[in-house]
Formats: C-alpha cells, sequence, structure tokens
C-alpha cells in the first residue's frame, strides 16, 4: 500500500490502568487488539497528542455504561504517562488526502453515512503498515468532542521502547 506521510514526535500521553507496570510497551495492544492491529498481532502503543484527547477517550470509553470514570475507585481510575516519541515520517490518516491514501473516507473517523469507521476496516491497513516497516500511524481520534485539538498516534513497538517522563494521576490529569 503506498501511504502519504506526516512527521510526529515529541511529547504525547497514554491512558493507562494503574496496575499495568510497563505502560509504554505495546504488548496489551498485541494481546488484546486496537484500531490498527488485531489481538495476537503486532505490539501498538496507542497515544494522544493532547490531554484533551486523552480525556475524551476515557469520557467515551464510559459512554453507555451504568457508572462513570468517576464512580470508579480513586485507585483504579486511568493513569496519564507521559512519553516522548522520536520524530519519524508516520502514516498520514490526519489529512484528507492522507486518509484516501490508506483507502479510508476522507471523513475518516467517520464514513461517508457519517457512522464510525469500524476496527475492522482499519486492522488490515494497520498490518500493512507494520508489514512495510512504518513507525506508526498519525490519525484523527475517534474519541474527540468537537472542542478537542490533536491527534492519536499508534507507535508500533519494534525494537526500541519509549522512555516515560512522568505517570500522573487520574486526579491530577482529569480534572
Amino acid at each position: 500500500m503506498r501511504f502519504r506521510h506526516l512527521r510526529r514526535g515529541g511529547p504525547h500521553y497514554r491512558v493507562a490502568d494503574p496496575d499495568w507496570r510497563r505502560p509504554l510497551e505495546g504488548k496489551y495492544s498485541a494481546e488484546q487488539g486496537g484500531r490498527w492491529n488485531a489481538p495476537g498481532s503486532s505490539p501498538v502503543v496507542y497515544l494522544f497528542g493532547t490531554t484533551e484527547l486523552a480525556r475524551s477517550f476515557v469520557l467515551q470509553k464510559h459512554r453507555g455504561l451504568p457508572y462513570s470514570v468517576l464512580d470508579m475507585a480513586p485507585d483504579r481510575r486511568p493513569v496519564l504517562v507521559h512519553a516522548d516519541v522520536p520524530e519519524d515520517a508516520h502514516v498520514d490518516v490526519v489529512t484528507a488526502r492522507g486518509c484516501m491514501a490508506a483507502s479510508l473516507p476522507s471523513t475518516y473517523p467517520l464514513d461517508e453515512r457519517g457512522t464510525e469507521v469500524p476496527w475492522e476496516r482499519c486492522r488490515p491497513i494497520g498490518q500493512a503498515a507494520w508489514d512495510q516497516g512504518e513507525p506508526g500511524i498519525a490519525c484523527r481520534s475517534a474519541s474527540a468532542r468537537s472542542d478537542d485539538t490533536g491527534e492519536e498516534l499508534a507507535w508500533f513497538q519494534r525494537q526500541s521502547r519509549l522512555r516515560s517522563e512522568d505517570r500522573q494521576r487520574f486526579d491530577e490529569w482529569f480534572g
């Protein structure tokens, strides 16, 4: 597949379970899967470019549940891990042209009918990017609210590891 690319790197944020010992490793998504990787496939670390997007992700994850994240015990609420991502040319799923080059609608993360593009449609694209040796995928956020800024980054963990600069408790970053 012929992708377009965007240079991305620098500070990013990972929403993590407080029990994860190494939250910047892709083993969690390699086991469970995510938007850009199927369960049992490649290790991907899913990151947010802004804390606003991280908050929106947590809110979306709890939408429709009989409890909110605020109803959880304080020691069970997600933590925010700061990561320093090496700058590189990532697959572009941010611009309209980048989305179309990746065989996605220019309206991604929504399809032509205004419905969220399903993970099953994204996973083969993620696998193709992995197979081609891409460092990751910069994409628009499916959980973004209208006033959010920033993007998501699906960072492909190959040999290197991301460095963590800080881990914040929920009450330090979510408010």
